[in-house]
């Protein structure tokens, strides 16, 4: 019996989760795997995913967990950001992110990388958003230096 048999609606994938998908087909083939090696792949790693998951995955038919996401990324030998934005940084490109909206591809990058918070700046950063995300979303060890000026 299926979950819409029962009474459970599936989760529609959103616009981060085709990404994903997209992503995870491109990369899966770039590899030269298939699905059933990439799922060997995985369950040799600690991970079973059987192949009809990640063909449903790529298809965005079904979710794909944080934990499923980062086994993903370390069996195709990517950080997780490469599965969860397109592959193109261009600022003259719009991504779409599930819960943000439509953003620049480059401003999308840098918020994925932990370099700047995904909200626009103002000038001169009166709210001080780029110290807070810096303080929050980054460890001490890893928070971008500023110079003098440069947040404006």
């Amino acid at each position: 019996m299926s979950e819409q048999q029962r009474g459970r609606r599936a989760i529609e994938a959103g616009p981060t989760g085709k990404t994903v998908g997209e992503n995870l087909a491109r990369l899966r083939k770039v590899r030269g795997l298939t699905t059933r090696q990439l799922s060997g792949l995985l369950e040799r790693n600690g991970r079973h995913i059987p192949a009809s998951g990640i063909t449903r995955m790529e298809k965005a038919e079904r979710q794909v967990t944080a934990d499923e996401l980062v086994a993903l990324a370390a069996a195709l030998r990517v950080n997780p950001s490469a599965l969860l934005l397109p592959l193109n940084d261009d600022p003259a490109t719009t991504v779409e992110i599930t819960g943000v909206g439509t953003v620049s591809a480059e401003d999308a990058w840098d918020w994925m990388d932990g370099e700047m918070p995904i909200e626009p700046i103002e000038p001169g950063d009166p709210s001080g958003a780029i110290l807070q995300f810096q303080l929050y979303a980054r460890p001490a060890g890893r928070r971008m230096q500023l110079s003098p000026g440069e947040e404006d």
